[in-house]
């Protein structure tokens, strides 16, 4: 990685957990010549990617570009920076199995939606190692293989846990750049943190629990109502623990969740859902509310929303005859 020193600028990357996003951010810093290996369990997408390489569809025009996919990372050398975008119930028992990732100089990156993860990285990595992120990039697998990807003008922000602008962050944000993506080195990326939660928040859990798709939640003012509930009180949170947001009030989050989005667009936590896996609830609205019992604010929106999810994360699991 290019420093003052005059590094090498080429970064050896692995993408942990590389689905429609991970790919689409590997695949760019790929293309800026970069080394990157894609980790996924599926093993269709390995051959796909194997076979043809990662292929990239972006404005209407489709490209191949080269890089190494694996189902785990078991037996690969350690890199320059791990990006970690498994689901964030698998946080823990990836960076477990990834740990031949990590050498003396390794940064480890989360860009995973909610809180918690750094704190978790942080146990098995050490802090020093660990870099918080939140990413504004989309992407859509249609195939194995192929991504359809949103990358211009999509901001990636990321720093260090401490707030310092360090060498290796500018260097990163260099990096990111050189590949065509907005990447912004942050000295206050809680605050990042909690305005993308904000957005999570207003209305991953709703559409969770009433399947409504993005056209149709917006034009449902008691849903709305609920959302902007939850924003509000995951605002006072983090007033309280003194975080510095952008986001200067719940409408704000509200629209921002569906700006530019096709009226059929689903959440993440619907898609889960529709998928047959469990949500990542306890990284959204259940970070809001372990964080209002530390700082002493009340969250019963948040808390009831936890609940109900959880209800039918329960009643789909039972629907398919396992345990809850």
């Amino acid at each position: 990685m290019k420093t003052a020193d005059g590094e090498d600028p080429r970064v050896k990357i692995c993408v942990l957990g590389a689905g429609s996003l991970g790919s689409a951010i590997g695949g760019r810093l790929a293309e800026a010549g970069h080394s990157v290996c894609l980790i996924n369990r599926n093993q269709s997408f390995v051959d796909a990617v194997r076979a043809r390489g990662l292929r990239l569809l972006e404005e209407g025009r489709e490209r191949s570009v080269g890089v190494e996919a694996a189902r785990t990372p078991e037996g690969l050398a350690p890199v320059d920076l791990v990006i970690v975008l498994v689901k964030s119930f698998h946080t823990r028992e990836a960076a477990e199995a990834a740990r031949n990732l990590v050498g003396p100089d390794t940064m480890v990156m989360s860009l995973q939606n909610g809180l918690g993860h750094e704190d978790i990285l942080s146990e098995v990595f050490g802090r020093a190692h660990v870099l918080a992120g939140k990413t504004y990039v989309g992407g859509q697998m249609t195939e194995p293989g192929l991504i359809l990807t949103g990358v211009r003008g999509k901001e990636t922000i990321f720093g260090e846990l401490d707030g310092a602008l360090s060498p290796r962050m500018l260097a990163l944000q260099a990096a990111f750049e050189a590949a065509g993506m907005t990447a912004v080195a942050s000295p206050n990326i809680m605050g990042a943190i909690w305005d993308k939660l904000l957005i999570n928040v207003a209305t991953g859990a709703v559409t969770a629990i009433t399947g409504l798709v993005y056209g149709d939640l917006y034009q449902t003012p008691e849903v709305e109502a609920v959302g902007l509930e939850a924003v509000k009180e995951a605002m006072t949170v983090a007033a309280a623990l003194r975080i510095r947001l952008e986001t200067q009030a719940p409408v704000e989050a509200w629209r921002k969740a569906g700006n530019g989005l096709p009226y059929q667009f689903k959440t993440s936590m619907l898609q889960s859902l529709e998928k047959g896996s469990i949500t990542e609830i306890d990284f959204v609205n259940g970070a809001v509310v372990r964080a209002g019992a530390k700082a002493g604010v009340p969250t019963p929106v948040n808390a009831t929303l936890v609940g109900l999810v959880k209800g039918v994360e329960r009643a789909m699991i039972l629907r398919r005859g396992g345990k809850a």
